[in-house]
């Protein structure tokens, strides 16, 4: 399995608290399985201490059929950043 690190931004829709689509490297993503949160204790990034960071680990296919796991986090009030992608 490879590994990238990145911190790009997404766009996450969610449905009833969990992330359904994203749009992401100019792809659209469908999330195809159940979702797993991921808390502060998994980032290797120091928080601010403000806020506590939290995001999510989920596999999603691209219009052409391509799946892969992606780990997010939420940044601001509406942003989200991809931070790995496994494939």
């Amino acid at each position: 399995m490879k590994t990238a690190e990145t911190e790009q931004h997404a766009t996450l829709w969610l449905v009833d608290e969990r992330p359904v689509r994203m749009l992401y490297a100019g792809h659209r993503w469908r999330i195809t399985n159940v979702p797993t949160r991921l808390r502060e204790g998994v980032w290797a990034m120091p928080l601010d201490g403000a806020r506590a960071m939290y995001g999510w680990r989920f596999q999603a296919n691209d219009e052409d059929g391509r799946a892969f796991v992606f780990d997010v986090f939420k940044g601001s009030e509406h942003e989200w950043h991809v931070h790995h992608v496994y494939d």
